[in-house]
Order: C-alpha cells, then sequence, then structure tokens
C-alpha cells in the first residue's frame, strides 16, 4: 500500500485518502522486491503527481481519482518499465491519460473548485488580483492547451520533455503552446483593460 504519510502537506492542508492502491498480496522475494520498488517509486512522485492532476482537471476530487487510477494501472504495468531512472516520465504519461480519460468522460469543460492548490508562479506575480486573473484564464482553456502550459511553465519541462510525457510530437507540442499562451496573453490584456476602466 502507498505510505499516506508521504502526502503530509496536501495543499489544501489534508491527505487524499484516494490514494490507497490496491495490489494483490505478493509472495516470493521477486514480487516483494517488485513492490518496494514501486512503492519507494511512487512515494516520492504522488504529491507531485495530484498537483499535476489538479492543474489539469481543476477538480481536486477528480485529480485524485485520476491519480488513483494511474497509479493502479502503473501498478499492473510496472513489470513493462525496464528502466527506473524513467519512472517520473513514465508515470507522468499515465496520469495524464488517466485526466484525459476522465475529462473525456465528463465531455463539459472542468469547473474550478476551491481545492485547487496555489501555484507557485515564478514569474513575480504575487498579487491575488494577478493569481486569480491566472486561475480563470487557465480554466477557459482547452484541457490540452492547459496541460503543455501546466508542464511548461509550472513544471518547468523543455518540449521535448512534454513530447514525451503526453505522447505526442515536438511540433504538437510547440502549437499547443503557442495558442495556450496567446489565449492566455489575451486574458491578461483584458484584465488590464477592466483595471484601468475601474480607475
Amino acid at each position: 500500500m502507498v505510505d499516506q504519510g508521504a502526502l503530509r502537506g496536501h495543499p489544501s492542508g489534508a491527505i487524499p485518502t484516494a490514494f490507497a492502491v490496491a495490489r494483490p498480496d505478493v509472495s516470493g522475494d521477486g514480487s516483494v522486491a517488485r513492490r518496494l520498488a514501486f512503492d519507494r517509486l511512487t512515494d516520492q512522485r504522488l504529491l507531485r503527481a495530484y498537483r499535476l492532476a489538479t492543474l489539469v482537471m481543476r477538480d481536486g476530487n477528480e485529480a485524485q481519482d485520476a491519480v488513483h487510477d494511474a497509479a493502479v494501472l502503473a501498478w499492473t504495468r510496472f513489470d513493462e518499465l525496464r528502466d527506473h531512472d524513467h519512472f517520473d516520465a513514465w508515470f507522468d504519461r499515465i496520469v495524464i491519460n488517466a485526466c484525459r480519460q476522465r475529462l473525456r468522460q465528463r465531455r463539459v469543460r472542468p469547473l474550478v473548485n476551491a481545492a485547487t492548490p496555489d501555484v507557485a508562479l515564478t514569474d513575480g506575480a504575487t498579487s491575488r488580483a494577478e493569481r486569480e486573473v491566472l486561475r480563470r484564464a487557465l480554466d477557459r482553456l482547452t484541457p490540452e492547451h492547459r496541460l503543455v502550459v501546466v508542464l511548461r511553465h509550472l513544471e518547468g519541462y523543455p518540449i521535448s520533455e512534454i513530447a514525451t510525457r503526453i505522447g505526442e510530437r515536438e511540433g504538437t507540442v510547440k502549437s499547443r503552446l503557442h495558442y495556450a499562451l496567446r489565449e492566455l496573453r489575451a486574458a491578461y490584456e483584458a484584465a488590464d483593460r477592466g483595471r484601468e476602466s475601474n480607475q
């Protein structure tokens, strides 16, 4: 079972309970080693996976479910991972695909949930108003556009790594990023015009 103690410091202050991954009882030294390796890798990754899923899904409960689904799938396919050094990218891709599947099943735009974790902005934006503008602008992006923005500008991955993690070509990632940033700029400009007219 994944140690929930690793989830302390969860952005909303509570420890999500959806991460308890049910795994079959194992016997034999190879199975125990497999379980220990999986636990070690997932314990180090769950909070980041939850943060990523929350930013993509824009709903804390849906994010928990997506990460739980991803963890279960990763456990069942763990033997397919040849190099444990690539676990983060492999697991991110599973999390991203779980988010995509849940978004397709909803067939509606994601709703904003108050449990959305605070985003550490690296561009110096510190005011509450700017953060709110960013949240609203991110909410308006399509899930695919939001995903590349989150991976590039909030998680800090290069284009090639994003392409690997989402299973798309680099050109597709660049295109989505271009259009997403254009939409974000337009939202910021509209917010600036609104502030200027209120002064």
